[in-house]
């Protein structure tokens, strides 16, 4: 008995370790442990961290909006998002004036906390992109925004 040849591998690889999937997978993996380690100490989980980012960037977007930007499911979302709320971070209504859609904002408590764990956050991306060349970061950024966009077809 032979072993049935596979599919062609889509470049050349010694071993699953040198795949691209598996470095991104591999990368992001250690930017999540820093990330949590972090934010742990901030009080926040990295999706309560997204939330709030997306809310300083777009105040008064709806849930809905915020799972497509922090990449959960709106179930996901609401626990995020109400545990945000118990916390004093962030506020929505109870009741919508127009729609269905209830517009989340950050309190003053949510851009204290937020500007503490962004600091962090940002020590650790200076981390990261410091092992790489300057000069190779807009290609990297690219690169990524380009195999992004070839999945998303």
């Amino acid at each position: 008995m032979h072993a049935e040849e596979g599919p062609a591998p889509p470049h050349a690889a010694a071993d699953i370790t040198e795949h691209v999937g598996y470095r991104l997978k591999r990368a992001a993996a250690a930017l999540r442990g820093a990330m949590d380690g972090a934010l742990r100490e901030h009080g926040l989980t990295v999706p309560q961290y997204s939330c709030l980012e997306l809310l300083d960037e777009n105040p008064g977007i709806s849930s809905a909006e915020l799972a497509r930007g922090t990449f959960v499911t709106r179930q996901s979302a609401s626990v995020v998002l109400r545990g945000l709320q118990d916390g004093g971070l962030v506020t929505r209504p109870a009741t919508a004036d127009h729609g269905r859609a209830l517009p989340v904002h950050l309190t003053e408590a949510g851009r204290h906390r937020l500007t503490a764990a962004r600091t962090a956050v940002y020590d650790i991306e200076r981390r990261m992109i410091a092992a790489i060349p300057a000069r190779r970061l807009d290609a990297l950024l690219a690169d990524l925004d380009r195999m992004t966009a070839a999945l998303d077809r």
